[in-house]
């Protein structure tokens, strides 16, 4: 689920675009292109084109495990009870350019694969009694008694004007309480995304300490240097 820039995607940098402080600390020779910084303007008000394609490169933003996976396995999380916690072992499925599997403590494994004809981008359960699906704009099961009551909230329009992330964030800053998914969960979340990119660089399974967050067994120390890149010279973490 990481692909690499291309060496020839070199395009003029706009004049309005300081590209060097865009790429921040990235220590990566990264050439400026227009799908990884799709412009936008507010006079008149236009948004970008096209998705910020830079999230979809192992070099500037992990890639489709990052992207993508961050929301699935944030779902996949939730349902097996392991917010705030992760898997054991991630290993690549395969040669390690797609596919990857995670084991958790009670041998419970969650793979990042289709899970039907369609590649729908989604998440499926499976347990003793039938199955469950989740994905952007749909909730599907194997028994109707697995669905959820009628919902009076708001159908039709964008996907991101009918879940109320705002206002649940706005209302989380007044009354000084957690949103619905504190900064925590999407920690954990986002370190299974990274264990997965970490097992598929190496070609390998990677054993995981989720309470110490460090990797067991690793005797070269391969996969813990792969969870943080020096800095270009100017910037340090503080």
């Amino acid at each position: 689920m990481q692909q690499s820039l291309s060496p020839n995607a070199e395009e003029p940098i706009p004049a309005d675009l300081n590209w060097d402080l865009w790429l921040g600390s990235l220590p990566y020779p990264v050439h400026f292109n227009n799908q990884l910084d799709p412009p936008i303007t507010l006079d008149p008000p236009e948004d970008e084109k096209i998705w910020g394609a830079w999230r979809w490169y192992k070099e500037t933003g992990g890639g489709f495990t990052t992207d993508w996976g961050a929301h699935m396995f944030d779902i996949a999380q939730w349902g097996l009870g392991m917010d705030r916690n992760g898997p054991v072992e991630a290993s690549p499925i395969g040669d390690g350019t797609e596919f990857m599997a995670f084991k958790y403590a009670d041998g419970t494994v969650m793979t990042s694969e289709p899970f039907d004809d369609k590649l729908t981008k989604g998440v499926k359960f499976w347990g003793e009694k039938g199955w469950i699906e989740v994905a952007r704009g749909y909730f599907n099961a194997s028994d109707p008694s697995f669905m959820p009551p009628a919902s009076t909230e708001k159908t039709d329009g964008p996907y991101e004007t009918r879940i109320p992330h705002q206002v649940n964030f706005i209302e989380s800053v007044k009354s000084r309480k957690d949103p619905a998914v504190p900064v925590e969960i999407g920690h954990s979340s986002c370190t299974v995304c990274n264990l997965g990119n970490i097992a598929c660089s190496l070609k390998r399974t990677v054993k995981w300490n989720p309470q110490t967050e460090t990797f067991i067994d690793d005797t070269d120390g391969a996969a813990t240097k792969l969870m943080q890149y020096e800095y270009r010279a100017g910037y340090k973490l503080v």
